[in-house]
């Protein structure tokens, strides 16, 4: 060969190596998921016949959306909330604002009811269009402002997984907190979380679909072995109007973050075949039904804890963990300790579909990553829980406080930002979601009336909002009023805004 020809191939080996990685990760306008059996290697395609997801956040066509278990719509929420999360939820109504159990009671029910409505809605939209929630998004803030929405919502999924991390590490140190600390406790329940993640949507439906069973059970026999203290109530004055409003903004914000990622979990489901109703009802009551008893009960638990020595202490030690510790082993022993065992393991199934949420969230960030496997991002994921969880431990009830504070302002804005772009300007029409524009940023809307109105909402938000590290002056008076402000300003700025939007860009 001579040296002219050797140059040559010199020449064209880095070309074609630099054209093959850039079409490959390269996602072409309206690319939608396809299967492609024929051409994968087969240790790969076994994995995928097993039940592992191989989409990632590329839309669903309407072929592949063939899943008809509606009812894993109700389970799958159901099972990650039915966990020890909202027990000290709960306790922060009675043992951290000093609100009786009947008034906090009846504020967590008609929070719960009212803000569940939201994203028992917004689940239609996955199985109509085929597209993930942060992708719908796009159709109302553009494809490249809903950055920032998309970041807000990746940052509460990681704070909601990683507060499950910490009741699950506390429950597990409680059996032996001389022997397995709360930073052991955390890696062991992220490192099973991790596992049913990994495999995708078939294994968090499935997961979730079953594991209610032993969950209902524990938290049963721990009741029923601690109950008799409930009774010990404090005996707190009536609940003020400031009071209502401030727990009213933290149960919101338990339920509203869930418009992120509803869509998530109902992106394969075949539409058509049973009522919109009825997926709205599955979500609602999969959302309500297990978080308002638990919700309560931590109200309960949190306002006869200072009555209750053993409680007390255990709780100053290892959390929600120690005070169950405190209820099932006296009564129970080793089989109490087992109980314990099964509650601490609860928390799995809220942290891995947080999990799965995070991971498609972070494929948005750049186009690119669109090609990149999930599989990649729940390694990142799961690298960043595990060192928040601990830092998270060190000051637990703080952290709590602070996260469910402020986290349903943006998703008050989100929220209402999306479901108006559908029931006013698409007229309720989800086919009007194209998958052909689904990463064309000039078709898509360009998002200044979204991201608009959201901002706008502020100047209400700021003021009213109240979290231990700031009260505006509104919320002086009248409590945390900022995801209600949020909500209902940014719907108004959204309405006026958006129709002056189409006006400028022609389209919608």
């Amino acid at each position: 060969m001579s040296h002219s020809q050797d140059s040559d191939l010199e020449r064209q080996e880095p070309h074609t190596f630099k054209s093959a990685l850039t079409s490959f990760l390269t996602v072409k306008d309206g690319e939608v998921y396809e299967t492609h059996p024929d051409k994968n290697p087969k240790w790969y395609q076994k994995l995928l016949d097993i039940g592992v997801e191989e989409n990632g956040i590329k839309p669903v066509p309407l072929e592949q959306r063939t899943c008809t278990q509606y009812n894993n719509l109700f389970t799958v929420f159901f099972t990650c909330l039915l966990c020890l999360l909202p027990i000290p939820t709960g306790m922060l109504a009675t043992l951290g604002m000093g609100m009786n159990l009947r008034d906090a009671s009846l504020v967590i029910v008609f929070f719960a009811m009212l803000t569940c409505i939201p994203p028992a809605f917004m689940v239609i939209g996955g199985m109509e269009t085929g597209l993930r929630q942060l992708i719908q998004a796009r159709y109302s803030f553009g494809r490249y402002l809903v950055t920032i929405p998309l970041l807000l919502n990746a940052a509460t999924l990681t704070g909601f997984s990683l507060l499950s991390a910490v009741v699950g590490g506390q429950t597990l140190a409680s059996l032996n907190p001389d022997q397995l600390s709360v930073n052991i406790g955390i890696i062991i329940t992220c490192l099973v979380s991790f596992a049913v993640s990994l495999f995708g949507f078939k294994a968090v439906h499935f997961w979730e679909r079953w594991t209610w069973i032993p969950n209902l059970i524990a938290i049963a026999i721990a009741l029923g072995c601690g109950g008799k203290y409930l009774h010990l109530q404090t005996n707190n004055p009536p609940a003020t109007a400031s009071q209502v409003m401030t727990l009213g903004a933290l149960i919101a914000g338990y339920f509203i973050t869930f418009g992120g990622t509803v869509s998530d979990y109902s992106i394969y489901h075949k539409p058509n075949v049973v009522s919109r109703f009825r997926v709205f009802a599955y979500t609602y009551f999969g959302l309500l039904l297990p978080s308002v008893p638990l919700l309560i009960l931590g109200a309960a638990i949190g306002g006869c804890s200072p009555n209750v020595p053993s409680w007390s202490a255990a709780y100053a030690t290892t959390g929600i963990g120690g005070i169950l510790y405190q209820m099932l082993v006296p009564v129970l022993g080793n089989f109490g300790k087992f109980i314990l065992v099964l509650l601490a393991l609860s928390v799995i199934g809220n942290i891995a579909i947080s999990m799965y949420s995070i991971s498609v969230n972070l494929q948005q960030l750049l186009p690119f990553f669109a090609q990149v496997h999930r599989f990649f991002f729940i390694f990142v994921a799961m690298g960043l829980l595990i060192p928040f969880a601990i830092k998270a431990a060190e000051a637990w009830e703080e952290s709590l406080t602070n996260f469910l504070a402020v986290i349903g302002y943006w998703a008050g804005c989100f929220d209402a930002v999306v479901i108006i772009e559908l029931v006013v300007f698409r007229k309720g029409d989800y086919s009007s979601h194209d998958h052909k524009i689904w990463n064309v940023g000039r078709k898509l809307p360009p998002g200044a009336a979204a991201l608009g109105a959201s901002l706008l909402s502020l100047g209400l938000v700021v003021p009213g909002m109240a979290a231990p590290w700031y009260t505006g002056p509104l919320a002086k008076v009248t409590g945390d009023i900022g995801f209600e402000s949020a909500f209902v300003v940014t719907g108004l700025g959204y309405l006026v805004l958006r129709w002056v939007e189409i006006k400028v860009v022609g389209h919608v």
